[in-house]
């Protein structure tokens, strides 16, 4: 489930609005969080993860750079929906020739990130990378919501 606020176009440029903009992510992330959804799987009940994410604008683009080490690209999933960006995929365990571990500190399982996008983005022209441990989403913006020059007549 996710809490989605309706973003006027002259609130969206409110540098304030970005801590409740945080906020909200944040409380989205509680709601879909795999401890929820894990109760009936008890072994796994505190085994939840969230990649990092880090989210960078310039005029023409959003880009969203996630870090996701040890997994393999056919293992990510991504989505677009009203100005939602989603990233999920699933980390699997690695054995080899049936050894116990004496001590996991990496996370598998399960993983969701959903992040408000900013501005307005071109669906049809979002492309990603993913190259070393590392997802690069790289969203152009929609004509509409890109700086446009005034010339002064």
């Amino acid at each position: 489930m996710s809490l989605i606020r309706y973003q006027s176009p002259e609130l969206m440029s409110w540098p304030s609005l970005d801590r409740w903009m945080n906020l909200r992510d944040d409380l989205n992330s509680l709601v879909e969080s795999p401890f929820w959804s894990s109760l009936e799987r008890p072994g796994q009940l505190f085994s939840a993860w969230s990649p990092a994410l880090d989210l960078y604008q310039n005029s023409d683009n959003v880009v969203a750079v996630v870090e996701l080490p040890g997994m393999r690209r056919e293992d990510i999933e991504i989505s677009l929906h009203d100005g939602t960006l989603t990233i999920s995929g699933e980390r699997k365990r690695e054995t080899s020739n049936g050894e116990k571990a004496e001590r996991t500190e990496c996370y598998i399982g399960k993983f969701r990130r959903s992040i408000t996008l900013p501005t307005r983005v071109d669906a049809n022209k979002v492309s990603a990378i993913y190259r070393d441990g590392i997802l690069t989403v790289t969203l152009p913006k929609a004509e509409e919501a890109k700086p446009k020059q005034i010339p002064v007549s």
